[in-house]
């Protein structure tokens, strides 16, 4: 079994290309610019082909790009259970300074990313609200990428003192790095289905290797929630009970969920259990209440034309509904009926997605970044022996 040493450092370049992006329907482009986005966003798909390391050598790869790569990610991690007391509370402390350093690492990470100045991100949020512009991908995107066929860096035998500790006493409230194998989905994941997930970094205690990396961790799904109407969003609850190092023998664990990379719009929390669950952005409060206001405008009557109305009142009823080219309609149609029609359009199109249309799932594509709490290994239970003639019971 080899070692496991860092080949690729921080710091090395990944050099791909666009090799495709998304068509649009019809329906989709025409839904786009009655809400006065000529410009829908494309989905663009990358792969990647060359590793550059900080020494200057280049290496050609093969990659397959994972579906649910190319956003903005975040660390999300698990909610501290509120009493912490005896030795529960010191091993909680122990957790919380171990998603602490995680956290840090992960600050890190991102540091290393040129994230661009308050400027250029105030200049890409109002090119963003034009009727027609470019699409970026945005700085810090992250992507996860399969190798086709695997990168030489040679090997080195592991030597009987690194093997010793394999299979050791983890230490306490030890947190795994690992990758999800198992896409999950609250809208179609069963509760019971099994999960898998690989060891992506290995731990160790002290210099002592414990847990290999490629070690699997398998485990079911405990609780799942589909989203709802309602705006009821979706919940995931999985626990891992087996781990099988490389090449070694399965041993039962006690293991959670502690901390996941979501996507920043993906709006995911954890619970102090590790239960995933959607929610919902409090900007929706806002929103509904903006269209409210914009609908009781568009319903003022002007005294000299009460049929016609005031061009305001049309505008924000055209704005309200179809946002640029409805104001502009509102302009244009010199009729008070369509002003309020549309103003109460988008009124009720306003409350029914925030509050009334089906909520979100939660969605952990395969390849996710996961980091796992795992509290301890379970002993295999000893059977006793039974006297001769006298058969055990199950």
């Amino acid at each position: 079994m080899p070692s496991h040493q860092i080949v690729v450092p921080v710091g090395a370049e990944v050099l791909g290309r666009i090799e495709e992006l998304g068509k649009i329907s019809g329906k989709q482009r025409a839904l786009s610019v009655l809400d006065a986005d000529f410009t829908p966003t494309r989905e663009v798909n990358v792969t990647f082909e060359e590793l550059v390391l900080p020494g200057g050598k280049h290496m050609a790869m093969q990659t397959s790009v994972a579906p649910g790569s190319g956003q903005v990610l975040q660390l999300v991690t698990a909610a501290e259970p509120e009493k912490k007391n005896g030795v529960k509370g010191e091993a909680s402390e122990k957790a919380k300074e171990a998603k602490e350093q995680a956290r840090q690492q992960w600050d890190h990470a991102m540091q290393e990313i040129h994230t661009p100045g308050r400027m250029h991100r105030a200049v890409r949020w109002g090119q963003k609200q034009l009727p027609a512009r470019p699409q970026y991908i945005p700085a810090g995107t992250v992507y996860f990428a399969e190798l086709k066929t695997p990168l030489e860096f040679g090997s080195e035998v592991m030597t009987p003192q690194m093997a010793q500790g394999i299979g050791a006493a983890l230490p306490s409230s030890a947190l795994v790095r690992a990758r999800l194998l198992t896409p999950l989905n609250s809208a179609t994941t069963q509760r019971g289905d099994a999960v898998e997930a690989v060891v992506s970094r290995p731990v160790f205690d002290g210099s002592q290797l414990v847990l290999p990396q490629g070690s699997r961790l398998k485990g079911t799904v405990l609780q799942v929630s589909p989203a709802r109407h309602m705006k009821k969003n979706g919940q995931l609850r999985l626990a891992f009970r087996e781990m099988v190092p490389p090449e070694g023998v399965a041993q039962k664990v006690e293991a959670t969920l502690a901390a996941v990379q979501a996507g920043k719009d993906a709006n995911v929390k954890l619970d102090s259990e590790g239960g995933a669950e959607a929610t919902t952005s409090k900007t929706r409060y806002l929103h509904t209440a903006v269209s409210l206001a914009l609908a009781a405008a568009s319903a003022k009557q002007d005294p000299d034309e009460p049929a016609v109305g005031s061009p305001g009142a049309r505008a924000a009823g055209g704005l309200n509904g179809f946002k640029l080219v409805g104001m502009v309609m509102g302009f244009a149609v010199k009729s008070r009926a369509f002003g309020y029609t549309m103003g109460a359009y988008g009124a009720a199109n306003s409350v029914y997605s925030n509050f009334i249309t089906r909520g979100r799932d939660v969605v952990f594509p395969r390849d996710t970044a996961m980091e796992i709490a795992l509290a301890k290994r379970v002993p295999a239970p000893v059977l006793a022996p039974t006297a001769p003639g006298k058969q055990s019971s199950p």
